[in-house]
């Protein structure tokens, strides 16, 4: 296998032909099972490392009475290595700040600082080695290539550049790629006209993003009188969000830009968070075993399920020194299959990508409800206006479902807000199997964001906590 080494080693002159579809081919197109052998080798030297270096894993490891020198199959390493969760890094780093006892390189040895923002809790700090951040750049710039990107493209990050993992992560593959690289950024107020006029003046062939900005993007420059096809983009990759692997979002996407749209993304503290990404041939999302092993579990068990089943991705980094993520839960949900792939790489792939966080789910009247599912129903809605709110509410004693959708300047200059409101209702309730409520407000009404859109109210909170005050108060 071409440069598989730990610690990873790349050398940074290293570019495939350009007509090479592959940038590693035997890494790529190996035999499945001879990659799981290569694979098991690499988890015993990681688990091994993360043993000598790291206190977290120690004791966690003791606790469930696991040593790496048990570990002699992929069934091993499901069957004892127990998974960590966002909530134990966190607490990590509560009692040794500021990096957690899960950092196993010296100090002095961190050349990148990142994180979350900690709006709903601590933030958890990422920590990135000097060589990790080498392997990141090597990473990323593999799989942009495989999305059809090459040197000498222009690449727009056009995503926060701050704390935020997936702009620096662009970034950095592009760099490595040999691009040039326009880190643009995001999210200062007037920033994203200023982003449409300078991508039609520049004409780059990359752009990074999130979903829900991209199509903010376009509206934003047809407002400006800019045609957003005539920006020239040939590849649009996206992370932060569901909706790039979602048919609705990503033909919507691809139709408003003529680009091709690709998938991305995993969490931060997996950092090359491209290794689920999709391939010039290959929608959906494949799972680049050979730099982070994915798993895909039952959320209960975080036992493996088979093939064409749903689960919640668990992931390993194999190549990380720093922080290196070992069964890291995701909390996410997706489905993944195996068997050939158009671009023929020999990877697991996740064919409709991340549908969300399993906590973003709600139930209504007994259903599962992911907002993705209803994004992209109502971005294939003809006269919808761009942006929506999903409002979760109780009458009596039914929940309801409310959504306020915006719907575009035709629609209500033509009188139609009937019909698009019976549309909507007509769609969301076969797609849910549930009657819903629409109401239609004009287009500019909701807010936009220039980040991860956050579209849902659930208020049957105060409901519950009403009627909890009640029972109090009459002695029930």
């Amino acid at each position: 296998m071409e440069s598989w080494s730990f610690p990873p080693s790349y050398d940074a002159t290293y570019f495939p032909p350009a007509d090479s579809r592959y940038w590693f081919p035997q890494r790529e197109t190996m035999p499945p099972g001879d990659r799981e052998k290569a694979i098991l080798e690499r988890l015993r030297v990681v688990c091994r490392y993360a043993y000598d270096h790291s206190p977290f894993y120690r004791r966690r490891w003791n606790e469930a009475g696991f040593h790496p020198d048990q570990l002699r199959s992929l069934e091993d390493f499901e069957d004892r290595v127990p998974v960590i969760t966002k909530k134990e890094l966190r607490d990590s780093q509560a009692t040794s700040p500021p990096f957690g006892d899960y950092l196993c390189v010296p100090d002095g040895e961190i050349f990148h600082i990142h994180g979350t923002s900690g709006t709903t809790g601590r933030p958890t700090a990422f920590a990135i080695g000097r060589n990790d951040w080498t392997a990141i750049a090597n990473a990323h710039a593999r799989i942009m290539w495989a999305m059809g990107m090459r040197p000498g493209d222009m690449v727009c990050v056009a995503a926060i550049l701050s704390l935020y993992m997936g702009s620096w992560g662009a970034l950095s593959g592009a760099e490595r790629l040999g691009a040039k690289a326009f880190p643009f950024g995001a999210g200062a107020p007037g920033m994203t006209i200023r982003c449409a006029q300078w991508l039609d003046t520049m004409k780059p062939a990359g752009f990074y993003g999130t979903p829900t900005y991209a199509l903010h993007l376009a509206q934003a420059a047809k407002d400006e009188g800019l045609n957003p096809r005539e920006f020239g983009l040939k590849y649009m990759f996206f992370s932060g969000e569901p909706g790039a692997s979602i048919p609705g979002v990503r033909d919507r996407i691809a139709d408003l830009f003529g680009a091709k749209v690709f998938d991305s993304g995993s969490m931060a503290e997996m950092t090359p968070w491209m290794n689920v990404a999709g391939s010039a041939e290959t929608e959906g999302m494949l799972c680049w075993q050979d730099i982070v092993y994915t798993e895909v579990c039952d959320p209960a068990t975080m036992r493996r399920v088979p093939y064409g089943q749903r689960g919640t991705p668990v992931y390993t980094h194999l190549e990380r020194t720093s922080q290196p993520m070992i069964r890291l839960a995701s909390g996410d949900l997706t489905l993944w299959q195996d068997g050939p792939n158009p671009c023929g790489r020999t990877y697991p792939r996740l064919p409709q990508g991340i549908f969300g966080r399993i906590d973003d789910m709600f139930t209504i009247r007994g259903e599962n409800v992911y907002p993705s599912e209803i994004d992209a129903a109502l971005n294939q809605t003809p006269g919808y206006g761009g942006e929506h709110q999903i409002v979760i509410t109780r009458e009596a004693a039914m929940d309801e479902l409310l959504l306020r959708v915006e719907a575009d300047d035709g629609t209500f200059a033509n009188g139609e807000l009937e019909r698009f409101r019976a549309d909507v209702s007509h769609r969301i309730q076969k797609l849910l199997g549930l009657r819903t409520k629409a109401e239609i407000v004009a287009k500019g009404t909701l807010p936009r964001t220039d980040f991860k859109a956050r579209r849902v109210t659930d208020d049957r909170s105060v409901f519950r906590e009403m009627y909890a005050q009640i029972d109090a108060e009459s002695g029930a």
